[in-house]
């Protein structure tokens, strides 16, 4: 007599909400154990931050998002990235955006921050992820996107101001850039985004056709 197996059933995939909190929690472990190694050695990693103009400073585009000055830099980024980066993250697009908000934020600092300084903090990720979210809608023609966009600048939408010269010691070139960062990723992923919303459904019955 041949017995059949019952069918293995695969566990549910985590729901995207809770996914893009687990992501999230991972950064964040992540920043908190760099910083806690970057004051154990007397904050010497923070010489890795980007060094304007100097050619050997720009491995410090890819480290200085990841660098804090101190504790209370770190928590101040903290509190609004973890909302901007949950909500991106439920885009679907949060890898894409990062990346390029990274890239144009650091290169901003890179060229146009004031000479013998050492840039480091997540500020200008956090100023391209809000900058994308707000404006993402409107490249994208999508009323809830904007709604969302107009919704999230009467929270955030004061710290925008942080793009502009202020405090010496607050780099407000990271800030800019990275905003533009965010808008530029908008503007790209606009036309995938709406290529992809208008696609006619794969499976369906071919109009005309009989099934």
């Amino acid at each position: 007599m041949t017995v059949t197996p019952p069918p293995t059933t695969l566990p549910a995939p985590r729901p995207l909400w809770q996914r893009s909190i687990i992501v999230m929690a991972c950064i964040v472990v992540l920043l908190v154990v760099i910083e806690a190694i970057d004051a154990a050695t007397s904050f010497r990693l923070d010489d890795n931050g980007i060094e304007p103009r100097q050619v050997d400073g720009l491995d410090g585009i890819v480290w200085a998002p990841l660098l804090h000055a101190d504790w209370e830099h770190l928590w101040a980024n903290l509190v609004p990235g973890v909302v901007l980066g949950f909500l991106l993250l439920l885009t679907r697009r949060f890898l894409i955006v990062t990346a390029i908000v990274w890239v144009v934020s650091g290169l901003g600092v890179w060229l146009f921050a004031p000479p013998y300084t050492v840039t480091v903090g997540a500020s200008g990720i956090i100023f391209g992820w809000l900058a994308y979210l707000l404006v993402r809608g409107l490249f994208n023609r999508d009323f809830w996107q904007v709604l969302g966009g107009i919704v999230l600048f009467l929270i955030y939408g004061s710290i925008l101001w942080g793009v502009f010269p202020g405090a010496v010691e607050v780099s407000w070139q990271a800030h800019l850039f990275g905003a533009i960062g965010g808008v530029l990723a908008a503007w790209s992923l606009a036309g995938r985004d709406r290529k992809r919303k208008s696609a006619p459904a794969v499976g369906g019955p071919t109009p005309g056709v009989p099934s």
